[in-house]
């Protein structure tokens, strides 16, 4: 069923606009005609993250409203590499690589974003990019863009003191290029992405009025942060992936649940499509009850990209570990097979939980480690055989954080 009212407004009462390039515009034609959209995505990994997450949700709160968004899988600018928000170069990657790693995207979009039935398409900017002659390209395209100008972005100033290779240089040309391709195509008029994409989408914009005298527009949204202004989506041992495999839907869960109490009430907002009026009541909540807002939300995003099935299974599976004193059958599990006569620090290692032994060194040594519900604190110490249960050994790290080990 398609929303009333208009996008925007929504978007801006939680709080996801950062930026527009024509604010009172682009909210007339959002509430006046169906537009085309993009997002793009480059295949840095083989998993899309919680960063991206953000992106995702705001396409469906999009779509909802009757909009068309395209989601641009980048197998072109994946070969060189987005300089917005790095201090050093990416990683170069083979073309296989960059190819697997879209089609593992396009699954994991399908969860957030209906592609059925053309509400939503999903392109590859390798289909034109690859193709490009390149110096019909620079003639073409290279002749639009100042370098006096393009120096004063924000995502090549910070990279000119430790050193901007021309690759990387390229990749506002080719993200610029991708705008006006999709404008072409589809009659794309909106772009959209992080706040750190706001100098390569301006670059967008320019080109399609110098190209084709064609007036398109920009926005870009809330990167997803902490109260301390930190990114969030990290953890100790990684990123946060929306892949199963990658991250586990328990340890997806248990990361919402253990947000900061500054936090929740803002990822709530971002997040999920729990309605502002809850929201609001929520945010007269302190204390305990902040802690149920943060279960509201680890379900609500869980449900987003797992699954309801997958969502009430570990939430069923959280509550049990703390009713049950650490031990759930569907908590997270390592199996070990010859575990008796292991160091401790390297268990800790073993399971993910850290990931390096000086990290375990520092949790034992902060009394931050208890193995079956007793507090450990043996930096040189072994796992003995008394340890196993019938349950296996129960770790737990910090106040929140239960693991078991197993041996088959």
């Amino acid at each position: 069923m398609e929303l009333t009212g208009n996008v925007f407004d929504v978007l801006k009462e939680r709080g996801l606009i950062a930026q527009c390039t024509h604010e009172n515009e682009i909210r007339e034609l959002l509430g006046k005609e169906k537009v085309t959209f993009y997002i793009g995505f480059d295949p840095t990994a083989d998993s899309l993250h919680v960063g991206h997450f953000l992106q995702m949700v705001v396409m469906r709160h999009m779509q909802m409203h009757g909009h068309r968004p395209i989601a641009l899988v980048g197998g072109g600018t994946g070969m060189v590499g987005d300089p917005s928000g790095r201090t050093d170069m990416r990683q170069m990657m083979t073309p296989e690589v960059i190819d697997h790693n879209c089609e593992c995207f396009k699954k994991q979009l399908s969860s957030v974003v209906d592609f059925s039935d053309g509400k939503a398409i999903m392109v590859n900017n390798a289909d034109w990019l690859l193709k490009l002659n390149y110096v019909e390209f620079l003639r073409d395209i290279g002749a639009c863009f100042s370098v006096n100008q393009m120096l004063t972005a924000e995502c090549f100033k910070q990279r000119l003191e430790k050193g901007l290779s021309f690759l990387e240089f390229n990749y506002m040309l080719m993200q610029s290029y991708d705008f006006l391709m999709l404008s072409r195509k589809y009659d794309c008029k909106l772009e959209l992405g992080g706040d750190d994409q706001w100098s390569n989408i301006l670059g967008g914009l320019d080109l399609c009025r110098r190209k084709d005298s064609k007036q398109v527009y920009g926005m870009t949204f809330t990167l997803l942060t902490n109260s301390e202004g930190k990114k969030m989506g990290k953890t100790q041992s990684g990123a946060v992936w929306l892949d199963p495999k990658k991250t586990t839907p328990y340890d997806f869960y248990q990361y919402w649940v253990n947000v900061g109490d500054d936090d929740v009430i803002k990822c709530l907002k971002l997040l999920t499509f729990v309605p502002m009026d809850e929201i609001r009541e929520m945010e007269k909540w302190e204390g305990a009850e902040l802690n149920k807002a943060k279960r509201i939300l680890a379900y609500e995003v869980t449900k987003l990209v797992h699954g309801e099935e997958e969502a009430n299974k570990v939430k069923a599976a959280a509550e049990a570990v703390f009713a049950g004193g650490g031990v759930s059958a569907d908590m997270p599990t390592t199996v070990i097979a010859d575990v008796v006569g292991k160091g401790v620090l390297d268990v800790l290692v073993a399971t993910g939980l850290v990931q390096s032994k000086g990290e375990a060194r520092r949790i034992v040594q902060q009394n931050g480690l208890s193995i079956n519900d007793a507090k450990y604190t043996d930096v040189n110490g072994t796992i003995t055989a008394d340890m196993l249960t019938d349950d296996g050994i129960i770790i737990k790290k910090g106040k929140k954080v239960f693991h078991r080990i197993v041996t088959e």
